[in-house]
């Protein structure tokens, strides 16, 4: 069964998001059988990329907040995501625009690769203070997690998955995302945000029962009767 995840790189609660589904899938008793397949989605297609700005700096422009509100709500988002163990340090973030990060995505994408580069995307940006938009370091991230270093050239060297991406933009539009996390189970169920683990089981236990009545398992009675086999002679 698809489970689809759209989100952003530069999201704090699609990291976190993750690690909450994460905890209700390894709780799933069919966990093996769930494809997990992540989708783009940009909250700001126009960013610059501004690696000289601060992202309290970036909050306060965006939002008209304060500075100080600003690092307000960085701090509590610091220490959401510090009770599902992850260790973000916003003051080294880099206000970066994603499309590069989300080709580079969908590249991964097509070699199995969907989750480890979302997972090393999310602690380049929220952890370590990477620059998601440089080349180089998309590169070297890219590399790191098993992809071939000159399909990930000629991927940054042109517009290569602009079209996947526009069109996981588009899909996200017609599902009703209109922001993220946004999980969609099975095509009939969508959970909105980063919610507790028990929600994701919930839904997970919902979306299955529905699949897997649509999609019944054939049982053999008879697994050790007579039969042929290709290439044996009967």
């Amino acid at each position: 069964m698809d489970v689809e995840i759209w989100s952003d790189i530069m999201c704090p609660f699609c990291y976190i998001g993750k690690r909450k589904f994460e905890q209700a899938l390894n709780q799933f008793e069919h966990k093996e059988q769930i494809n997990i397949v992540w989708k783009s989605f940009q909250l700001n297609p126009d960013m610059k990329t501004q690696p000289g700005k601060s992202i309290n700096q970036y909050l306060a422009e965006i939002k008209g907040w304060s500075l100080a509100e600003a690092q307000r709500m960085n701090d509590h988002v610091t220490g959401m995501a510090r009770e599902v163990g992850l260790s973000y340090d916003l003051n080294k973030a880099v206000v970066a625009n994603s499309w590069d990060a989300h080709r580079l995505i969908q590249l991964a994408k097509q070699h199995g690769l969907g989750d480890a580069i979302e997972e090393r995307l999310f602690k380049a940006y929220f952890t370590e203070g990477r620059d998601t938009s440089d080349h180089a370091t998309l590169l070297e991230l890219g590399t790191e997690i098993g992809l071939d270093e000159t399909a990930v050239e000629q991927l940054l060297a042109s517009n290569q998955f602009a079209d996947a991406v526009n069109r996981d933009v588009y899909e996200a539009q017609q599902v009703g995302a209109r922001g993220v996390p946004f999980f969609v189970l099975n095509r009939r169920y969508a959970v909105s945000g980063a919610q507790q683990p028990e929600t994701f089981l919930g839904a997970l236990n919902t979306a299955w029962t529905e699949w897997e009545n649509a999609n019944p398992v054939l049982t053999d009675v008879q697994a050790d009767g007579p039969a042929c086999t290709p290439g044996e002679v009967c």
